[in-house]
Parts: C-alpha cells; structure tokens; sequence
C-alpha cells in the first residue's frame, strides 16, 4: 500500500474522530464555563459541582448524538474495507 493512501486514510481517521467527539467537548466546555462562572460569582466552592453537571450533559449529549456517531463510523468503516479490499486486487 503506498505511503499516500496510507497518510490520506491516517488524516481521514482522525478528522473524523474529532468531528465525532466535537460535540461532547464543545458541551463540556460550554457546561464548564457556565458553572465556573457560577461559582465566582456565589464564591461557592463545591467541587462537586464542577464534575457532576459536566457529566450528565456530555452523557446526555452522547445519547442524543449517539445515531449520527454510529453512522458516521459505520460510514468510514465501510469505505475503509472497500479500500482495502480495492488495495488487495492490486
């Protein structure tokens, strides 16, 4: 298999594994700042609450998510295996 496929297959693996994980981060990220923001301004320093909500939300986020996940892996996976079995033949 030469070295370009293999770096396309590489950089496609992984722009879909962030795509896929984006909106999880991006929740926990916006679920983060709102609760820091919270906390600063009730100087309420419960560090359970900085974990607990972050977890339900990303969880949440993955549940509602989980079919254009499963999908877009399905998608990928497939094209791969019609690669390889393209790269086979060669």
């Amino acid at each position: 298999m030469p070295t370009d496929i293999l770096i396309e297959v590489g950089s496609k693996a992984i722009w879909i594994t962030l795509i896929v994980s984006a909106p999880m981060l991006i929740t926990g990220m916006l679920v983060g700042l709102i609760i820091s923001i919270f906390q600063s301004v009730t100087q309420l320093q419960e560090i359970t609450l900085t974990f607990v909500p972050k977890i339900i939300a990303v969880f949440l986020i993955f549940l509602i998510t989980l079919p254009w996940i499963s999908s877009t892996l399905i998608i990928f996976t497939q094209d791969l295996f019609n690669q390889i079995a393209v790269f086979t033949k060669l």
